[in-house]
Parts: C-alpha cells; sequence; structure tokens
C-alpha cells in the first residue's frame, strides 16, 4: 500500500455451459416456456404474494386491508433470507468494509479493508485482512481482463467524479463506493473461473501488492496472448444469430437503463427542490400561530405535520440514491463489459475465418488444415463456450437484483406515503369544530 507510512490513517465513520441451440433468444416474445425461467418475469414483481390473496376494495365500503407495507417487507426479507441459504456451499468469502482516509504529501486517498475467509487449498491460510485502495482494484480489473479475455469481467464504479459537484471524500460517496467495490468483489468471488485467477488470489492475501505489481509479472494464459496480439486487421462476415441476438439485447437494455437514470436523476432533482419548498412552507404557519391564539394549536399542528413529511420525502430522496441509481449504473456498465467480450469474440472468429478462407485457396488436391487454423478454431468455440455460461450467469443475476431492487422501491414508496398519511390524519382532531362551552 503506498503512501501509507507518510501520514497517519485518519479513519472515516464506517457507514456448465449448455449448448448454443439451447440458450433462450434474449429478444424473444414467446411464451413463457420457450423463454425459460432467466427472462420470464417474476409474478412476485407484479405483485406480492400476501397482497395478492388479500380481498382488496373499492370506495364503495367494502372492507380493505392496508398491511401492504409489512407484506412487502416480509417479501423483502424473504428474498434477502434466500440469498444467504445459496451461500452455505461457498469456500470463499470477500467483504470490503473500514474505509480510512489518508492524506500523504502528494495525495490524499482512501483504502478499505478485504477480509477473506476460504476453505480452497489455493489459500495458505483460511482468513486474510488487507488494505486496498480503488487504483488496486482498477489493476484487478484491468489483469482478470488480460488473463481471461474469453469471460465478462464485473464492472467497477466509475473512478472520476465531477469536481466541485461530487465530494468524493464524503462520508455518503464514500460509503456508496465500498458497497460497489464490495459487490465487484462478489461477483468475482461467485465466478466458478475467475474466483480461481492467480491475479485474484494475490489481490486478496499480498500484504504489500505495490510490490507484485513492480515484478511485472504478465502471467497471461495462451488465450490472453493470442487475443492481445489480435492485429484487428480482419472483418468479421456476420455474427452468428444467438450472438447477434444478443448484442442486439444489450443496446436495447443499455439503452432502456440510460433512461431511467436520467429520468430518476431528474425526479431526485425535483424531489429535492421541493424539499427546500417544503422546508419553508411549514415555519410559515407556525409564525402565523403566534398571531392567531385561536388557531394556534391547529397551526402548530399543520407545521409540525409538513415537517414529518419533509423527513419522509428526505429518506425516500435518500435510498434513491444510495441505492437504487448504483444498481443501474452497475448494469449499465455491465452491458458494456459484455458489449466488448462480443467484440473480442468477432476478432477471433474473423481471424478463423480469414485462415480459413486462405487455406481454401491454396492449389491442393487434398490440403491439409494448419495447425494455427485449428487452434484459432478452438479459440472460437471456447469464447462461444465462455461467453454463453456468462451471459446464462449474468441473466441469473440480473433478474435476482432487479426483482430485489423494485421490491425494495417499492417498500420505500409505500413507508414514505404511509408516514405522510399517517402525518396528516394526526391534525384532523386539531382541525374538527370543538363543541362551544356553555
Amino acid at each position: 500500500m503506498s503512501g501509507g507510512a507518510a501520514g497517519a490513517p485518519k479513519p472515516l465513520p464506517s457507514s456448465g455451459p449448455k449448448s448454443l441451440r439451447e440458450m433462450p433468444h434474449p429478444l424473444a416474445t414467446s411464451s413463457s416456456e420457450e423463454m425459460g425461467p432467466a427472462l420470464t418475469p417474476s409474478p412476485d414483481l407484479l405483485l406480492p404474494r400476501s397482497i395478492a390473496d388479500k380481498d382488496l376494495s373499492l370506495p364503495n365500503g367494502t372492507p380493505v386491508d392496508t398491511s401492504s407495507p409489512a407484506s412487502s417487507s416480509s417479501l423483502l426479507n424473504r428474498l434477502q433470507l434466500d440469498d444467504d441459504l445459496e451461500g452455505e456451499t461457498r469456500d470463499l468469502f470477500v467483504t470490503v468494509d473500514d474505509p480510512k482516509k489518508h492524506v500523504c504529501t502528494m495525495e490524499t486517498y482512501i483504502t478499505y479493508r478485504v477480509t477473506t475467509k476460504t476453505t480452497r487449498a489455493e489459500f495458505d491460510l483460511p482468513e486474510y485482512s488487507v488494505r486496498r485502495r480503488y487504483q488496486d482494484f482498477d489493476w484487478l480489473r484491468n489483469k482478470l481482463e488480460e488473463s481471461q479475455p474469453t469471460h465478462l469481467i464485473p464492472p467497477l464504479p466509475e473512478k472520476f467524479v465531477v469536481k466541485g459537484v461530487v465530494d468524493r471524500f464524503s462520508e455518503e460517496f464514500v460509503e456508496t463506493r465500498r458497497k460497489a467495490l464490495d459487490k465487484f468483489l462478489k461477483r468475482i468471488t461467485d465466478h466458478p473461473v475467475l474466483s480461481f485467477n492467480e491475479h485474484f488470489n494475490v489481490f486478496l492475501t499480498a500484504k504489500d501488492l505495490n510490490a507484485y505489481k513492480k515484478q511485472g509479472m504478465a502471467l497471461l494464459s495462451k488465450m490472453g496472448e493470442s487475443v492481445k496480439y489480435v492485429t484487428g486487421g480482419y472483418k468479421l462476415r456476420s455474427r452468428p444469430l444467438e450472438f447477434a441476438a444478443i448484442g442486439e439485447y444489450l443496446d436495447t437494455f443499455s439503452l432502456k437503463l440510460g433512461t431511467i437514470d436520467r429520468i430518476a436523476q431528474r425526479i431526485i432533482k425535483e424531489q429535492l427542490e421541493y424539499l427546500v419548498e417544503l422546508r419553508e412552507y411549514g415555519p410559515v404557519y407556525s409564525t402565523w400561530g403566534g398571531l392567531e391564539v385561536e388557531l394556534s394549536e391547529p397551526l402548530e399542528g399543520v407545521s409540525a405535520c409538513i415537517g414529518n413529511c419533509c423527513t419522509a420525502l428526505e429518506e425516500l430522496s435518500e435510498d434513491m440514491t444510495e441505492d437504487f441509481l448504483p444498481v443501474l449504473r452497475e448494469y449499465i456498465l455491465y452491458s458494456e463489459s459484455m458489449k466488448n467480450v462480443l467484440k473480442k469474440r468477432d476478432q477471433v472468429q474473423a481471424e478463423y475465418e480469414a485462415k480459413l478462407e486462405a487455406v481454401a485457396l491454396k492449389k491442393e488436391d487434398r490440403p491439409k488444415v494448419p495447425t494455427d487454423v485449428e487452434k484459432c478454431q478452438d479459440r472460437v468455440e471456447c469464447f462461444n463456450a465462455d461467453l454463453k455460461a456468462d451471459m446464462e450467469r449474468w441473466q441469473n443475476n440480473k433478474r435476482q437484483d432487479f426483482r430485489q431492487l423494485l421490491m425494495g422501491m417499492a417498500d420505500k414508496n409505500i413507508q414514505y406515503y404511509e408516514k405522510c398519511l399517517t402525518a396528516w390524519e394526526s391534525i384532523i382532531p386539531l382541525l374538527q369544530d370543538k363543541p362551544e362551552t356553555k
């Protein structure tokens, strides 16, 4: 860890792939049986089971049950419990926590504690604890891309922020980044190939990662070397249909998420502007109550009610900023990473097609396929299998993440409106006419 000795750290408050024919078409709009479970919306997204089973009423006097907030919360807890149960078979656990600020002569930066617990034989010890900064995570991702070019590497949160708009040393920003870095490592840990990568092992265990970097150990696999040195002079005729469908799906998916992200940011901006107005609006009733003796109690009640609504709206905006937007941005970056892997696959296929065509043009009765052409064919098949398996894994993760995200968003909105409803209902007795005293 560079620069650690130059200044005392100031701790911040911690806050088996299937065949290509079996792969469902990502853009298909056929029946749920043809789409497969990976692309079929869960019924729980439409309405929580506990709510759907109840007899909801219309405004005609039919009894209505209003326990939906508790129902959605219980479902959210059930989803999280299911996720925890899946971890029982894992043999590698990694967490990122305890961010600390380091002030040195030349720079100021944040480090995070990376804790590893494992029973794998590749590790000398059952537990490790090291400190890493953002550029170390970036180094790890670059190494994974070099050594595992056929696989989808999880994205990192953006490194650069707009100065003057976001304080990258604020507690809120650091906590948001910590969560993203923790998710990044957990994605790698859950991957059946990436989790066994040597660079990942070093990242988790080396006390002095900089010393390892300086050794210049470019331990690229043969596949990595071959892809790295593809000149790009080959032109692909056309993508196979299944990969063309994936490319079209990713374009549409990233476009839709980008639109949702922009609109969500505008909504948050408008909520914050509305919050400023509410904070000025409420106290007016309180000062007015000082002039009206007979109305002072109800006016104070209205002022307090608006204050409670302010608190509820502030909590809702924070939830959207800290929980909703980061997931959208992660999957936008995820789709870009998948597109990059697709481009690498296209380069290898184009190289194979060009070499195969060159062999066919040779004027020999029975031309023998050169070894380099066979190796190139092997690379194409490897890319196809790995990319398809990673796409299927990504779809499963996406379905689970967005199911939990949307359920959480519904739960937070229900809580917000319930708090506002409770606040306004509390002042009704103060506004009702009282019988005159005789």
